[in-house]
């Protein structure tokens, strides 16, 4: 993000300060970001996304160097305003906006909301500011300081990456490119690009791993996509794009099952937002069946098929309790992108970092071990189940793949590289080698039932 794109909103930048400091404490209180912005006011909500996504993305930062300057932590609401100003004076390429009018500000916002700690707060503020460098160093002393992630979650991507744990930790803090994914009944990625060069919109094709992908240089809001209303085009991550053409069966080896055919049946558990739904029926015509069990998340599903023009069959179920949705006719092939930590994805959705709790994980691991175990019954012999969970630990991934082929010894893991396995944002993975930055982190297995 820009300093320009920060400072593009016309709304005050005290106002702005004030929604982002709400929306931090709230994020210490346990609620999500997404809950809060859809409450901002609506002139509001741009400006308030930017700079929270920036807090949360250096909040660990902020909060180590104000622990050094106030030991006495101040009241919650004080102490969040100065953890995001804070993270909005942190040194970066492009600072969001000058020193001087961010503290000014913040001293404005002060004096209306908590007069009796407004010179408190611009006395830090300026005292971060002079003494900012040994302040930075100081507070990188501390794991969380340093990475600006929590230090369970810290361990834990140690411990299942030691040869990459601060890359890892590193990428999950850079800001996400936007991805689209072409639908290949409109046409070609190429020419998508090119329809996108003649609107002055830079963007190239990703490569053979995700044929559909397109990166574009610069974010642009959906309305500006040529074609976008008429479902030629979505925005998808490219590592969110691997998931459809293993379900089909697009150039897969032998071992992996025949490709799908036309009215092919297929479920989609924990279909939500509809991304790899739409995806599926724009690679083959196909019975699916699209299953969630929140009845607003699944209502995104069928906007996104609205849209695409295409059709599929939704329920609002717990994809675990097939005794109340399945008719008792199995399926071709199943996708399952099982609820999980989200922790491959923490750029995009910054604050999943400071909601997640390290118990999580297990109550996590034991869901997606339930779900495969309901759903695996209901696959026809020789017939094949993508699991795919948006996480780089491997308690979401390769260890949970591992327990349930030891629990079945009719089920058989077939490799397709390089979109199986746990795809990290590195240039070790081959799929990511020529962009690495252009995925988020994913795990896939595909199993073949016997």
């Amino acid at each position: 993000m820009t300093q320009a794109s920060f400072s593009s909103t016309s709304q005050p930048l005290a106002q702005l300060l004030g929604h982002t400091a709400d929306a931090v404490q709230a994020v210490r209180d346990g609620r999500s970001l997404t809950e809060l912005l859809a409450r901002c006011p609506a002139e509001m909500r741009a400006g308030t996304q930017a700079l929270s996504f920036q807090v949360m993305r250096w909040m660990g930062s902020a909060q180590a160097a104000c622990a050094l300057m106030v030991p006495k932590k101040p009241p919650p609401a004080v102490d969040a305003l100065l953890t995001t100003c804070i993270a909005l004076l942190w040194p970066v390429a492009s600072p969001p906006y000058p020193d001087h009018t961010l503290v000014d500000q913040a001293v404005t916002l002060a004096r209306k909301r908590y007069p009796a700690n407004a010179a408190f707060i611009n006395a830090v503020l300026r005292r971060f500011v002079r003494e900012r460098d040994a302040l930075v160093t100081a507070a990188g002393q501390d794991p969380q300081g340093a990475f600006n992630h929590p230090p369970w979650w810290i361990e834990r991507v140690r411990k299942d990456w030691p040869e990459q744990w601060q890359a890892v930790l590193a990428a999950s803090n850079e800001h996400p490119p936007m991805t689209l994914r072409v639908n290949p009944r409109h046409g070609s990625a190429e020419a998508y690009v090119e329809q996108l060069a003649a609107r002055g919109m830079a963007a190239r094709v990703l490569g053979p791993k995700a044929p559909q992908a397109v990166l574009l240089e610069r974010a642009v809001p959906v309305t500006q996509l040529p074609g976008f209303a008429e479902g030629q085009v979505s925005v998808q991550d490219a590592a969110a794009q691997l998931a459809a053409p293993l379900v089909v069966g697009q150039d897969l080896p032998p071992q992996a099952g025949a490709p799908l055919s036309s009215g092919a049946r297929v479920l989609d558990a924990c279909a939500a937002p509809g991304g790899k739904t739409s995806h599926l029926l724009e690679l083959c015509d196909l019975d699916l069946l699209a299953l969630d069990s929140d009845a607003k998340r699944l209502a995104r599903v069928q906007d996104s098929l609205t849209r695409m023009r295409q059709s599929a069959r939704l329920k609002v179920a717990d994809a675990r309790q097939t005794s109340l949705w399945w008719d008792g006719k199995p399926f071709d092939a199943i996708l399952l992108d099982a609820p999980c930590s989200a922790s491959g994805i923490v750029r995009r959705h910054p604050d999943i970092r400071w909601l997640r709790r390290s118990s999580d994980i297990a109550a996590l691991a034991a869901t997606q071990a339930e779900l495969l175990e309901a759903l695996w019954p209901l696959l026809k012999p020789g017939a094949r189940l993508v699991y795919a969970s948006c996480s780089v630990f491997k308690d979401e991934g390769e260890h949970q793949v591992d327990a349930f082929l030891q629990r079945h010894s009719e089920a058989k893991l077939v490799q397709c590289p390089p979109a199986t396995g746990h795809l990290l944002p590195l240039p070790e993975n081959p799929v990511m080698s020529a962009e690495p930055a252009a995925y988020d982190g994913f795990y896939y297995a595909l199993l073949v039932k016997a």
